[in-house]
């Protein structure tokens, strides 16, 4: 197999970065090389995310990667749920919500007014989350009803940049599946949801499957860098698609968490499953690659350390790896938190956020940094625990192994505690999941490998993988009983957010 070569983005809700992959017979090389910051944009008391800064910042990619390398193709994988609108010729009509905007709160349980929330679930078998597309969709139509009127197209993120590279309008089977707008069994948006929504299920662009061909990049932007007629190609667009595609199992004896601002955590099936249990659990039931579904639910991640490190970092300069040293000799859980709580959606100050969770749940406050980074990582690997026992509710075949992916394969604490909490094996890697599953859907549309099985095989003798075995159960045992009597505690603030 000649080599060929590949460019990935890989945006974030906290940074991008454009990747390129090298595949050369059964062995992937990747490189950054670029990476810059992004985040949520404040305007008028709301976040939006600026997509023209961060279209510029896809435009510096391409051209750094184009001084010494044309590509056989590129592709974008994002965050799921949010999505911008636009008139029939192309104009963007202002910059899209960002999903931790406030002004969705409410917008839920409005819209069960509309279609009972039992009803949706069997539609869509989707987790309810007020961040999800359906509920950000209602939240517009109620504040901002003349911007849909205006509307000719809805486009998801990865479907915008698209359409900047290429003018090609498409939205891919992974983002899709992740709205809340879309029926796995119908393979088909939902008009039942469209019209409670009062909103044109027009709107909606043609579903196409990862590894499909977008459209080509336009003459204004390839020719500049001798790039023209470089195919986009989507591949599973939701960056958790892609990284749950570079997952290097075997088998079907495990779980995954693709670990990063949010876990994800979940199993690989054939067919959704929805029914009584899934709905009361809340699972999630999104698209995969290669014909498959992952069956997961959204946990928040590592937002709890972010965060608390931008607090601290006012005080001084304050890394996670300096932390993480200090937070392993710090004493065993001196808190539990649920990560799911609603007071942690977007505090301004996360650890006066975590103080006062445990001051509603009876619990000592933490006193130093190390004391808050510990409890954190106890805290999800605890709550990776409790998901886990939910799985096993949903399906009676093993799990014998867990598989972590994404930038939290860094947190060897994590990684570790989740090996404890479980009392399963934890296989940690690669980092860069999204990128290179990104990379990889892109080698599979060009038939470089056959299949998503070859595709892992290919990752398995590529990539650094870490095993981190069970240790100390009994204590962690214990400790899962008080998680779970903490996180049943009803506080002030209400329910956490899955409930």
């Amino acid at each position: 197999m000649p080599s060929s070569s590949f460019l990935a983005f890989d945006l974030g809700a906290a940074s991008g970065r454009a990747v390129l992959g090298h595949l050369d017979t059964d062995r992937l090389r990747i490189r950054e090389l670029y990476r810059f910051p992004n985040g949520m944009l404040p305007v008028k008391g709301h976040l939006h995310w600026d997509i023209y800064r961060i279209f510029a910042e896809i435009g510096k990619g391409m051209e750094i990667c184009a001084r010494d390398t044309r590509v056989d193709s590129l592709a974008i994988d994002t965050w799921g749920v949010d999505f911008g609108l636009m008139t029939r010729d192309g104009t963007i009509l202002g910059l899209p919500f960002a999903y931790r905007d406030p002004h969705t709160q409410g917008a839920m349980e409005e819209f069960f007014n509309r279609i009972p929330r039992e009803r949706i679930y069997d539609l869509t078998g989707i987790q309810f989350l007020h961040l999800n597309s359906l509920f950000q969709l209602h939240a517009l139509k109620r504040d901002k009803p003349f911007l849909l009127e205006a509307a000719g197209d809805l486009l998801f993120m990865p479907d915008i940049f698209h359409f900047l590279l290429t003018g090609e309008k498409k939205t891919e089977f992974t983002l899709a599946t992740t709205s809340q707008l879309y029926n796995p069994r119908k393979r088909d948006w939902e008009s039942e949801i469209f019209d409670a929504l009062g909103v044109s299920r027009s709107i909606m662009q043609e579903i196409v499957q990862p590894g499909s061909f977008v459209g080509r990049l336009e003459k204004n932007i390839g020719r500049p860098l001798g790039w023209e007629g470089i195919p986009v190609i989507a591949v599973a667009s939701h960056d958790t698609g892609s990284a749950v595609a570079a997952v290097p199992a075997e088998g079907s004896d495990w779980a995954y968490i693709s670990s990063g601002t949010w876990s994800l955590m979940g199993i690989e099936i054939q067919e959704p499953v929805i029914d009584d249990s899934t709905l009361r659990l809340n699972f999630t039931n999104e698209g995969g690659v290669g014909d498959t579904f992952r069956l997961l639910k959204n946990i928040t991640g590592l937002w709890l350390i972010q965060k608390c490190l931008d607090t601290w970092g006012a005080e001084r300069e304050i890394r996670v790896d300096r932390l993480l040293p200090l937070a392993r000799e710090a004493n065993s859980f001196p808190f539990f938190i649920d990560p799911d709580w609603a007071g942690f959606c977007n505090p301004a100050d996360m650890p006066e956020a975590i103080r006062r969770y445990c001051s509603l749940t009876g619990q000592r406050s933490p006193g130093s940094h190390a004391e808050f980074i510990r409890g954190i990582c106890e805290s999800l690997a605890l709550k990776y625990c409790s998901v886990l026992d939910e799985i096993r509710q949903i399906r009676k075949d093993p799990i014998k192994k867990i598989h972590i992916i994404g930038g939290g394969v860094k947190n060897r604490l994590l990684c570790q505690f989740t090996a404890n909490a479980t009392g399963l094996p934890v296989y940690a890697g690669p980092a860069e999941a999204a990128a290179i599953g990104n990379i990889m859907i892109q080698a599979l549309s060009k038939e470089c490998v056959p299949s998503l099985e070859k595709m892992r095989e290919v990752i398995r003798h590529s990539c650094e993988v870490m095993t981190y075995e069970p240790s100390h159960t009994k204590d962690w045992e214990e400790a899962f009983g008080r998680f779970l009597e903490i996180a049943a505690r009803e506080t002030e603030d209400g329910k956490n957010t899955e409930d």
